[in-house]
């Protein structure tokens, strides 16, 4: 089902309500994330990014972790609503949690300290470009997919649970699954107020 480029990013969308199926093998799910861990951009070559991949019961214990941590801090009436959303993350097939190598970071501001300020906003760049690429490739492969933002209340369980390195910092968790109902139309706002051309 591979397209164009240009019609894969135009495909990509935020699919809310997915499945555990999957069209695509979980070992074609794993060579994407190697994929896109090689061959995404960063500023000055840094490759700090990291992707855990959470399948099976390791998918199913992260959204258990989200759905605890919230519990605590949203009130019991709120929650019903946050927990329906949380439920739909879990329904999928895995999710792809993207964070960025500290280390890598500060060892750059040592390295270079004229652009040290630089440095973080660049790595949040570079994790951006992780996400773009591995959601299309999911996308274009056949899963419905989105990106969420639960750090960082959940990120010392998260952690904790997979034996992560403490320099890791989590940026996003993207869960995938078989997509069960389109997404809505997408609104765009003028070009004209979003690019200017001189010539």
């Amino acid at each position: 089902m591979e397209k164009t480029f240009r019609e894969a990013i135009k495909h990509r969308r935020s699919y809310y309500a997915i499945a555990q199926d999957s069209p695509v093998s979980d070992a074609t799910i794993e060579e994407f994330v190697r994929w896109v861990v090689t061959y995404a951009p960063s500023a000055f070559n840094s490759q700090s990014g990291r992707i855990v991949l959470l399948l099976g019961e390791h998918h199913a214990k992260l959204w258990n972790i989200v759905a605890d941590v919230l519990r605590k801090i949203v009130s019991p009436n709120a929650f019903a609503v946050t927990e329906k959303k949380i439920n739909g993350f879990a329904a999928g097939h895995g999710t792809a949690l993207f964070f960025e190598d500290e280390s890598v970071v500060k060892g750059l501001q040592e390295q270079l300290p004229t652009y040290a300020e630089n440095f973080p906003v660049w790595s949040t760049q570079s994790s951006a470009m992780h996400q773009f690429a591995l959601w299309t490739l999911l996308d274009d492969a056949g899963l419905g997919v989105s990106l969420q933002h639960y750090n960082p209340l959940i990120d010392e369980d998260v952690r904790r649970t997979w034996n992560l390195p403490a320099n890791w910092k989590l940026i996003a968790q993207m869960p995938f699954g078989a997509p069960t109902k389109e997404p809505a139309p997408k609104t765009f706002q003028p070009l004209d107020e979003r690019i200017k051309v001189f010539k």
